[in-house]
């Protein structure tokens, strides 16, 4: 895969160029590294029958691979809700894909709803001060255009982010996009 383009949200890509040089290279290598270069799955949806389209859950298992094998571990924050009445107790978590030092990254191929969740996940942890700054890894509008109906694309991650008008979040997260080679 490549980066087709980088978007800092309150300083997110100089925080990672001047305070984590290492883990930002590092990520441009595991997206380098991840190598999909055919489509592999065959559509069933009524608008794409027949089309030959790249799989998101197999990008994401190639992203996972590389990142467990530079030493990114996942971060998760466990703790108990209780139901509307107080009757039951429910085990719940926050969760990050994969974390190094002090900085979060997502991998997101999925629907625009888990984008956006993401960011309300790194404010989540860096309000509790376990992270200085988030990478979201996401398609480019190109890319979607090739996979599952329902992938969503960065470009619209950007312009929604912009809109906000830099109320949310309120952490410093670097954008990327990647397509395929």
């Amino acid at each position: 895969m490549k980066k087709v383009f980088e978007y800092s949200h309150l300083g997110g890509l100089e925080i990672l160029k001047l305070r984590y040089p290492k883990i930002d290279q590092m990520i441009d290598e595991i997206i380098y590294s991840v190598d999909i270069t055919k489509p592999t799955k065959i559509s069933k949806e009524k608008n794409k029958i027949g089309k030959k389209l790249f799989s998101p859950s197999l990008m994401n298992k190639l992203f996972k691979h590389e990142f467990k094998k530079r030493g990114f571990v996942e971060l998760r924050d466990k703790y108990k809700i209780l139901t509307f009445d107080g009757v039951q107790t429910i085990n719940s978590y926050k969760q990050i894909d994969f974390v190094k030092e002090k900085v979060l990254v997502e991998v997101q191929f999925g629907k625009y709803a888990f984008m956006f969740y993401d960011l309300a996940k790194f404010q989540f942890f860096y309000n509790r001060e376990k992270a200085d700054v988030g990478v979201e890894i996401v398609p480019s509008y190109y890319l979607h255009t090739n996979m599952s109906t329902g992938v969503s694309y960065g470009e619209q991650l950007i312009y929604d982010i912009k809109r906000l008008e830099r109320n949310f979040p309120s952490v410093p997260v670097k954008i990327i996009l990647v397509d395929i080679d």
